[in-house]
C-alpha cells in the first residue's frame, strides 16, 4: 500500500509537471517542484519495494507526509513565494489533486504504520518462525 501510494503520487505529479511549469517557464517552477516530487516519491517506492525495512518506511513516511502536508498547505494557505520556490496557491479541489492527496495520505499511514511494527526476516518469514 505504501509503494502503491507513492507510485500513484508519481504519476499524477509528473502529468501535471508541465501544466504547473507553464506560470514560471524560468527558474523553479511548480513543474519542477513536482518533476522532483514525483522522482522521490518513485525512489521511496522502489526503497519499500526492495528492502521493507523500517528504514524504508521511515523515509517513504517523510516524502508521504511532507507531500501530504504540501497539497494541503497550498490549498488552504496562501504562501507567498519564497526565493525561488513559487507561490503555488490554488484554493480548489480536482479529480488529480484529490487522488493524488488521498494517495499520500494512505502512503504516510502505512508507512508509520511500517516504521512501528517493523518486518520480520526474511528466514522467518519464509519459515514461518516468529
Amino acid at each position: 500500500m505504501t509503494a502503491a501510494g507513492l507510485v500513484i503520487d508519481a504519476v499524477i505529479h509528473f502529468r501535471l509537471a508541465s501544466d504547473y511549469q507553464a506560470a514560471w517557464p524560468d527558474g523553479i517552477g511548480g513543474g519542477t517542484i513536482f518533476r522532483i516530487q514525483a522522482a522521490v516519491a518513485l525512489l521511496a517506492a522502489l526503497y519499500v519495494l526492495v528492502r521493507r525495512s523500517r528504514p524504508s518506511f521511515a523515509v517513504a513516511f517523510l516524502v508521504a507526509v511532507s507531500a501530504f502536508g504540501a497539497v494541503l498547505l497550498y490549498r488552504y494557505v496562501d504562501v507567498p513565494q519564497l526565493g525561488p520556490i513559487p507561490a503555488m496557491y490554488e484554493p480548489i479541489w480536482f479529480f488529480e489533486k484529490s487522488l493524488s492527496a488521498v494517495a499520500e495520505g494512505i502512503a504516510a499511514l502505512t508507512a508509520a504504520i511500517g516504521v512501528a511494527v517493523g518486518t520480520r526476516s526474511a528466514a522467518h518469514r519464509v519459515s514461518g518462525r516468529r
